[in-house]
């Protein structure tokens, strides 16, 4: 290439470079910094996940992941813009780049994962899609059912995964849509359904609604797995992985012991692995655009897993939904805390 060449390559490359947008030459964490707050799209009212209360604070696992983010970046817990999203938006607003995550029990899935248009930094609950009914139809076993009526939420896995199960299992049954999971579940209460189906710590959290919930039950069967998590718009791997370790450290922090009220005394601590989780030994955050003691700040503000697990959808919550898959791995669940070395 001669000269002339390589300087009408330059040109036109710089030219090209000109042309793009100065988002897309910014990342998340950078605008997110420049913002001064992390943008989250939670879910409109699920109990145990995303509820606004009385006093305008949210509350909720997934709400905690999101403030886990922003105490990592800023050291405050409360930089969150929560944005409300239906099913239906929940993904738009990924994909437009209008939030930095989705923290809204949405179900990770291969096609949502490839075609989407996003990405899946973590699991934080497993778990499976259920049915509630009125305890006065008797009804023991999903297979029952059969030739029943049966509210669901539009435009979801839950609503897929139904019509899977009744045409491999040769049922009959009548489906009757809905906008939100709200507008089903009151139908359900209503009496214009025999049964309304979505995750199962979905049905728990919407039976605290009714004015009777002791008139229904949650059927044992589970007819699908429901991995549910965070997600973010696909093409930025360092917020990936941001929100990603995010989740491994209040897992690391349950595994070692560290919570909320002992972390400062846990930055004593002669455990090499508390060490480096809490900063004391070397430069994690860094890699991740963040201070050294990303993760203490973490634990200070918001806790470790169990701590949010326990008293959102734990047996010290409403909910009263027992670990399960959901426990760490050394106990038995799916929850596996990775390394920080």
């Amino acid at each position: 290439m001669t000269s002339k060449h390589k300087l009408a390559f330059a040109l036109g490359f710089a030219a090209a470079l000109a042309a793009i947008p100065a988002a897309a030459q910014t990342s998340t964490l950078d605008r997110v910094k420049a913002r001064g707050e992390v943008i989250c799209g939670n879910h409109i009212a699920l109990p145990g996940f995303g509820l606004q209360g009385p006093d305008g604070k949210w509350a909720g696992l997934d709400i905690d992941l999101c403030r886990a983010v922003a105490a990592a970046v800023f050291n405050n817990p409360d930089k969150v813009k929560f944005v409300p999203t239906t099913p239906q938006m929940r993904f738009v607003v990924v994909q437009s780049g209008e939030v930095d995550l989705l923290a809204r029990n949405a179900t990770y899935t291969m096609s949502r994962d490839t075609s989407a248009g996003m990405a899946w930094p973590v699991i934080n609950y497993f778990d499976g899609q259920g049915f509630m009914v009125k305890k006065s139809l008797n009804v023991a076993n999903v297979k029952a059912l059969a030739g029943a009526s049966i509210c669901v939420t539009q435009g979801t896995t839950t609503e897929l995964n139904l019509a899977d199960f009744f045409r491999a299992n040769n049922l009959k049954y009548e489906i009757i849509g809905f906008a939100t999971n709200e507008e089903g579940v009151k139908a359900l209460e209503a009496g214009r359904c025999d049964a309304f189906t979505t995750d199962s710590s979905g049905l728990a959290a919407e039976r605290l609604k009714f004015a009777k919930p002791d008139d229904f039950t949650i059927l044992p069967d589970l007819i699908s797995r429901e991995p549910l998590g965070p997600a973010v718009k696909r093409g930025d791997e360092s917020w990936f992985a941001l929100v990603r370790w995010v989740h491994y450290a209040m897992l690391n922090a349950e595994e070692f012991g560290v919570t909320k009220a002992n972390v400062d005394e846990m930055l004593k601590s002669p455990n090499p692995e508390i060490k480096r989780l809490l900063g004391v030994e070397g430069k994690f955050g860094e890699g991740l655009g963040l201070t050294t003691d990303w993760a203490y700040r973490i634990v200070k503000h918001v806790g470790n897993y169990g701590e949010s697990f326990e008293r959102n959808v734990g047996m010290g919550s409403k909910l009263q939904l027992k670990r399960g898959l959901n426990d760490l791995a050394s106990k038995g669940g799916l929850q596996y805390p990775y390394p920080i070395r």
